[in-house]
């Protein structure tokens, strides 16, 4: 009997290994000659990624073809989100932070699947840039019927100034809120509901002063709570992953200039982004990370300025993995059944499971 048990556990254990290989495949786009910022897919096939060049491509099968759909020179596209296959929003770093960098614009919207785009307008202070936009839908019981409300949540930029705005309308309008206090700078969002959410920050605009941290908002936003910060300077954050609404990731980027602070790390929650621990990625002061993305609590990625990592077993140990140089934003998606990701950095890669 026991032996039969250690049979089946075994087995059960195969068939859950084999279930989490997984792989990127660098896709053909066009040539670009630094980090590539931000991708998005609102099913399997269709999706949309841009650039620092102002440029912003769109492919309807898979990543197999791309067309480039607008190229606005001036522009430093920085992130882009779609609420469905027509509507969608494209946020700008802004200008002072890069070089021949002129739009002011912070936010463009399309309402025809980015065959043409239009400046957002907001009330509120003035944004400098964005880094980040998140999309939550709320459900709620319209006339016998259930329906959905779109919201909308925008953070920026790298370099200071922080900023939030924000759409309760589906993106129709929009306000804009001066984060202040702990944070100087804001890189992502990842909001859980319509209120409760964390936002990747940092603590000083002088990245020499700077400590990495974490906020959390109950309240849409409108308040933010410390709930992280780190003890070293030279340090920020970047990006989030969470593979449920407890557990979750955000890589910790060092910018020290002493070659032998070598240690790379990522930050972990599992009650929901209340609190975190510090997790060691790799000894290596050459891999500073960027993206993140977690198929399930203990399978994920993180990439970094030279390559990728992978963990199955939430962040404990990590091996290599090619993804690529600069692997800026991880997507990972699950509909029904299915699970898929695209990933973007230097190359734009997708995501094999066997």
């Amino acid at each position: 009997m026991r032996r039969s048990v250690l049979i089946l556990v075994f087995f059960f254990s195969i068939l859950n290994s084999s279930a989490q290989q997984a792989k990127w495949v660098k896709l053909t786009t066009d040539p670009y000659p630094g980090k590539q910022d931000d991708i998005v897919f609102i099913n399997e096939l269709q999706g949309w990624y841009v650039n620092g060049k102002g440029s912003v491509y769109r492919t309807q099968d898979g990543g197999e073809s791309w067309e480039k759909q607008w190229e606005q020179l001036g522009s430093f596209f920085r992130t882009i989100a779609f609420v469905d296959e027509k509507i969608g929003f494209v946020g700008t770093v802004g200008t002072d932070y890069f070089p021949n960098v002129t739009d002011t614009i912070p936010l463009y919207r399309t309402r025809d699947g980015g065959q043409t785009w239009q400046t957002v307008d907001y009330s509120g202070p003035y944004v400098k840039g964005l880094c980040a936009i998140d999309v939550v839908r709320e459900q709620y019981i319209n006339h016998g019927e259930i329906a959905y409300k779109t919201h909308l949540f925008a953070v920026g930029r790298v370099g200071s100034p922080a900023n939030l705005m924000k759409s309760s309308d589906g993106g129709e309008t929009w306000t804009s809120h001066a984060m202040g206090g702990d944070a100087q700078m804001l890189f992502d969002i990842k909001m859980f509901d319509k209120n409760v959410g964390i936002a990747c920050a940092a603590s000083h605009a002088d990245i020499a002063q700077s400590n990495a941290l974490i906020l959390r908002t109950e309240d849409g936003g409108l308040t933010w709570e410390k709930v992280y910060q780190s003890q070293r300077p030279f340090e920020t954050t970047w990006k989030a992953s969470f593979p449920t609404p407890e557990v979750g990731y955000v890589t910790i980027q060092s910018y020290n200039p002493d070659p032998q602070v070598k240690q790379q790390r990522i930050a972990k929650t599992q009650d929901g982004g209340r609190t975190w621990e510090e997790m060691n990625l790799v000894e290596d002061a050459g891999a500073r990370t960027f993206g993140i993305g977690f198929l399930d609590e203990n399978h994920g990625f993180v990439g970094t300025i030279q390559s990728g990592y992978e963990t199955k077993d939430g962040g404990k140990t990590w091996l290599p993995v090619d993804m690529g140089r600069a692997c800026n934003k991880i997507r990972i998606y699950k509909s029904g059944q299915q699970t898929f990701g695209y990933a973007i950095g230097v190359d734009v890669l997708k995501l094999v499971l066997d």
